[in-house]
């Protein structure tokens, strides 16, 4: 694949600055970006590397410097950056078909457009709609329904009873609708409570390799439109996480919480049970939260607390040792003058 500058700049809606016509082959970073290459930078603070990089142009945002490179001009240089990518690199579909290696139960429905890899087990009643792709070692349960134009990679187990959206990314070892961690008499006798509920994941939700999502008990987790899902996420039974949420890896949220729409949790927070966080929320990484959260908030810290209070402690924790020294001096200081008025 090959355009030229002139051509990717009405593709991206760019301004061009430099030879229109310039020839690009592919799209690399900046620091190993080569002759032909297409490169991008969308954190100003990178800006210094535009006059050092050997890429052919550079893909940036309003107000650059100027350059001795071609420069692509765009407002928001992430956005022109998945254009370029599905330009370069266009996403290859397999081929409709099902092997004759994989095991159907003969009630399944599977379209006649999806593809179908060796060495999938797809159960009772379960029905696979237009364009999906099924890679090789995926367990699908019965009575599932797999929307329009998903992806299920290799090693995903969807059990019984689940529902997947359309457009659904389903990454490696991602486990979809286990039994949620539910015992009575705990920590005695850890009697099993029986999960009967189910886990239905909405459109154009993408969640990474070896992620957990249990059913619910009664009813359902819940995974809403457009959320995006790193790997190695636990999520516990009954949660639901609003449309367009992002989950940073190795996040876990224990059951019954509710998050809104368009919460972000960064890495490694961990989220007690039955609780709501509101719309717009912020998490930062390795927070702890025990309480509810009212929408809109930015928190930090376990546990968590305002992220301003946050950074201000931080900043604090260096000084203690110091702090302590100057306060057993001035209690010293304190106890001489005392004895001194005694005399």
């Amino acid at each position: 694949m090959e355009k030229t500058l002139k051509e990717l700049a009405l593709i991206l809606e760019a301004e061009l600055i430099g030879d229109e016509s310039a020839v690009i082959r592919g799209v690399r970073g900046i620091d190993e970006a080569q002759a032909g290459d297409l490169t991008f930078i969308a954190n100003p603070k990178y800006r210094k590397k535009i006059g050092s990089t050997r890429a052919t142009a550079v893909l940036v945002g309003p107000a650059p410097e100027k350059a001795q490179t071609n420069l692509l001009v765009v407002k928001n240089p992430y956005t022109a950056l998945i254009k370029a990518l599905n330009i370069f690199y266009p996403a290859v579909r397999p081929k409709p078909g099902i092997s004759p290696h994989a095991c159907i139960e003969p009630d399944a429905e599977i379209s006649a457009t999806a593809a179908v890899y060796p060495g999938v087990y797809i159960g009772c009643g379960a029905r696979i709609e237009d364009g999906c792709v099924i890679y090789p070692g995926v367990y699908i349960g019965n009575r599932v329904a797999v929307g329009e134009h998903s992806t299920l990679h290799p090693n995903v187990a969807v059990y019984d009873g689940c529902t997947i959206g359309k457009r659904v990314i389903l990454h490696a070892g991602a486990v979809i609708g286990g039994d949620g961690f539910g015992f009575a008499d705990f920590a005695r006798s850890n009697l099993k409570v029986p999960q009967v509920g189910t886990v239905v994941i909405e459109d154009d939700v993408e969640i990474g390799a070896n992620t957990t999502i249990d059913r619910a008990a009664l009813g359902e987790t819940r995974i809403g439109r457009n959320v995006k899902i790193d790997n190695l996420v636990m999520i516990a039974h009954g949660v639901t996480i609003g449309e367009n949420s992002v989950i940073v890896a190795q996040v876990g949220i224990s059951g019954s919480t509710k998050l809104g729409k368009s919460v972000v949790l960064g890495g490694q927070v961990g989220i007690v049970g039955h609780i709501e966080i509101g719309d717009g929320v912020m998490i930062a990484a390795r927070s702890g939260v025990a309480r509810s959260i009212p929408p809109g908030l930015v928190v930090a810290g376990a546990p968590h607390q305002p992220h301003r209070e946050w950074l201000r402690l931080q900043a604090l924790i260096p000084k203690l040792p110091e702090m302590r020294e100057n306060l057993k001096s001035l209690l010293k200081r304190v106890e001489e003058l005392e004895k001194k008025e005694k005399l």
